[in-house]
């Protein structure tokens, strides 16, 4: 399992296309998880090729199943950071499955819950899961790796598309997205 901090990942080339970044509190299709919501919606931000991505997954998931958007876009500031998180880009996504009226549904342990707090089962290959808990990770695996997203082994929940990771992962010499600044009300 190759990392996010890991030597063959942090030195593939950052380029960026320049993709504007939509804010998703203007997509009603997609439902947001308020737990993290900054005052100004800086995690309610990603590109718009993921947008239309994570659209799209959703149109396949199973009847009364919907994406639940936790956290996108974490804002970022160059002289913080010596390596940025891929949430910086605007590529990276913490999602879950919820039904049509928002409830979460079983994933086997908590969005954001480490190792610790989840006995392991924050590892997208974990076995110690109830089988709903399987089926409902397969579900989210299926749709969004059909739309070209790559998941972070460590965290079921975290799936990215254009960032270093993605580029690693699926052999491509460059990211489509670097980390960008975006100035919040």
């Amino acid at each position: 399992m190759t990392l996010v901090s890991e030597p063959q990942t942090v030195t593939i080339h950052t380029a960026d296309n320049h993709e504007p970044l939509v804010d998703l509190r203007d997509v009603p299709e997609l439902r947001l998880a308020r737990r993290l919501a900054g005052e100004h919606g800086g995690y309610a931000r990603l590109r718009t090729s993921v947008v239309d991505r994570l659209l799209s997954a959703q149109k396949r998931l199973p009847h009364g199943i919907r994406l639940l958007i936790v956290e996108a876009y974490r804002p970022y500031r160059p002289d913080e950071l010596d390596l940025p998180d891929p949430h910086h880009t605007g590529g990276a996504v913490d999602v879950t499955l919820c039904t049509g009226d928002g409830t979460e549904l079983d994933l086997g342990s908590r969005v954001l819950d480490g190792p610790e707090a989840s006995a392991n089962a924050c590892y997208t290959a974990a076995r110690n899961i109830s089988i709903a808990a399987l089926r409902n990770r397969a579900n989210l695996w299926t749709v969004l790796r059909r739309e070209g997203l790559t998941n972070y082994p460590t965290e079921w929940w975290h799936w990215s598309y254009g960032d270093r990771y993605w580029a690693l992962n699926n052999g491509v010499p460059n990211t489509l997205y670097a980390p960008v600044t975006v100035e919040l009300p």
